[in-house]
């Protein structure tokens, strides 16, 4: 944080002088941190594409499968990838970790009930998008009953404003009875849940590691995956946004769903809502 205070062309003070005054070394105000090497992101890249097949894989069997394709890595550095992306393997495990210090857990309330009607239950999830040089995350928001997906944003970090930013462009499509999440540090926020209650919806989040509290939005991320990610080779931040956008369209509007009887997110979600006029969904960011 310090290191955002120095000010390059104070008028008075150098920045060796801004450095000793603030007590930050001055070869850190200089660096300019290095990306992942072309090897890390090779490796990542097998994760991804091993944990989409195999989501139930831990860093054991993740570490065999990836030594079985010719990589060589130990349990410890896939854990800590795992990790830097974002994901977590799903099984029935005990609560070994708490999501942020602070931050309210919800009960899952969606156990045996029927999703029978738009907006009654609506869902969000990030997901870890290759690029050439590094990586971003991706958080859709989607509704379950037709599969339409509301929103969504791409950023370079984890961090809440991007979940934030896909809530409130979904909220203004309309209104669920129910946000069911998983229990990340982004979608605990007061930032995320105090919009949600201000909004008088009712907030339910996965139990940890359950495969299928959030299946819809797993069945979204595999689609995006092999029908767009794995497709492309993206060379940065902005060239994943456009793509993403084109697929996003092409999803809601035109790919035809089985579940749906054939018909798109968008005709399920339009004509359920009472004839409502359907905007498909573009991130903003």
């Amino acid at each position: 944080m310090k290191r955002t205070w120095i000010e390059w062309h104070h008028p008075e003070l150098s920045v060796s002088r801004q450095c000793i005054l603030l007590g930050v070394p001055r070869s850190s105000v200089y660096y300019v941190p290095r990306g992942p090497s072309a090897a890390t992101l090779a490796v990542m890249r097998a994760i991804d594409e091993q944990y989409t097949r195999t989501p139930f894989y831990g860093r054991r069997r993740m570490t065999v499968a990836l030594c079985t394709r010719g990589y060589t890595v130990g349990p410890t550095r896939v854990a800590r990838l795992m990790a830097e992306m974002g994901l977590e393997a799903i099984y029935p495990k005990r609560r070994l970790s708490a999501p942020a210090p602070g931050h309210q857990i919800y009960p899952y309330l969606l156990r045996g009930v029927t999703i029978e009607r738009v907006d009654q239950v609506w869902s969000a999830d990030i997901t870890y998008i290759r690029l050439r040089q590094g990586f971003a995350y991706l958080v859709a928001v989607l509704d379950w009953y037709s599969r339409y997906v509301l929103a969504w944003e791409l950023s370079p970090t984890l961090e809440t404003e991007f979940c934030v930013a896909a809530l409130e462009q979904a909220l203004a499509e309309g209104c669920p009875e129910i946000f069911n999440t998983d229990q990340g540090a982004q979608f605990t926020s007061e930032a995320f849940t105090g919009r949600l209650r201000r909004a008088g919806i009712r907030i339910s989040m996965d139990g940890r590691g359950r495969a299928l509290d959030n299946v819809f939005t797993e069945r979204l991320w595999r689609s995006v995956k092999y029908e767009e990610v794995y497709l492309r080779d993206y060379a940065d931040v902005p060239t994943a946004r456009a793509q993403l956008a084109a697929y996003f369209y092409f999803y809601n509007g035109e790919r035809p769903h089985q579940a749906l009887g054939y018909r798109t997110p968008a005709d399920v979600y339009g004509v359920a809502g009472s004839g409502r006029t359907i905007r498909l969904a573009r991130g903003t960011r």
